[in-house]
């Protein structure tokens, strides 16, 4: 009789045990995560009109020095399961030099040794919601999707003012996404995250043209340690690239037939923080 109470008390201790666990376990979590590092051109061309130069920006745009990277987060997670993300990526680069050749943008040409000042703006903000398949604290294999809407401005001007063109497009843009968090001791972990797509026609893409195609690569491999229970930091090395090519409406209101033929490469190293805030039951 004393050995089925010694037995009863066990199972009972470990069953309170499990439901203490599960008690401290977050059902709703929110993360703040920032980074700051700097961005490295890989390749970047432009060419606006049918009959425009191909403006390559390290060569003729003076994009060849590294730029300041900044990137913030703001994570919501529910039931270990579920979590949606909201990110805004700021992108503004603006450069000076000296034209080696005539450029023509847009029907207008600039011509060979003008003082050229250039700026290429590509910020964007985007929604996650991603599904964990593993459901466990410590390790993550999500699944998901993204909605990027970008806000681009591109506008060449020379020194004195006389010429210049202009150019800005707002549009969404839908991801697939995948991350994944694999820890290599207690405090240490590494991990990966992608968002991307190919967009052939303009129905995926958002244009109101069938002939526009459109690519977006955002993937980034990774590696933090633990500090506290609410605190993380890590290094981050990311590729971020992609671009548009094809006729627009919204191109040619101005200036041209509208044609655009935009794609970009960029390389990042940055820094990262999150701190992690359970929130009240």
């Amino acid at each position: 009789m004393h050995r089925y109470q010694w037995m009863a008390g066990v199972v009972a201790g470990l069953l309170g045990m499990a439901g203490a666990a599960r008690a401290e376990a977050p059902r709703v979590e929110l993360r703040a995560v920032a980074e700051l590092g700097f961005l490295d051109v890989l390749a970047h061309s432009l060419r606006e009109g049918s009959d425009g130069t191909i403006f390559r920006f390290p060569e003729d745009g003076g994009q060849d020095n590294l730029y300041t990277f900044v990137r913030l987060s703001a994570e919501l997670s529910l039931r270990g399961r579920h979590t949606v993300v909201f990110l805004v990526q700021p992108l503004d680069i603006q450069t000076q030099g000296v034209l080696r050749r005539d450029v023509t943008i847009d029907g207008l040409t600039f011509p060979e040794n003008t003082p050229l000042d250039v700026r290429y703006a590509f910020p964007f903000y985007r929604a996650s919601y991603l599904y964990d398949l593993l459901g466990d604290p410590e390790r993550e294999l999500s699944v998901g999707a993204s909605l990027q809407l970008r806000n681009a401005t591109f506008v060449f001007t020379s020194a004195d003012g006389t010429l210049r063109r202009a150019n800005r497009d707002v549009g969404p843009v839908p991801l697939l996404k995948v991350r994944v968090r694999w820890p290599l001791s207690r405090n240490w972990w590494v991990g990966l995250e992608a968002d991307g797509s190919y967009a052939p026609t303009a129905i995926i893409n958002g244009d109101d043209d069938s002939a526009t195609e459109g690519a977006l690569l955002d993937a980034s491999l990774r590696g933090g340690v633990r500090i506290t229970d609410s605190v993380e930091a890590f290094l981050n090395l990311r590729y971020l690239g992609g671009g548009a090519r094809g006729t627009s409406d919204d191109n040619g209101e101005e200036f041209g037939d509208g044609f655009t033929s935009n794609w970009l490469s960029t390389a990042t190293v940055s820094l990262g923080i999150q701190y992690r805030l359970p929130a009240p039951d």
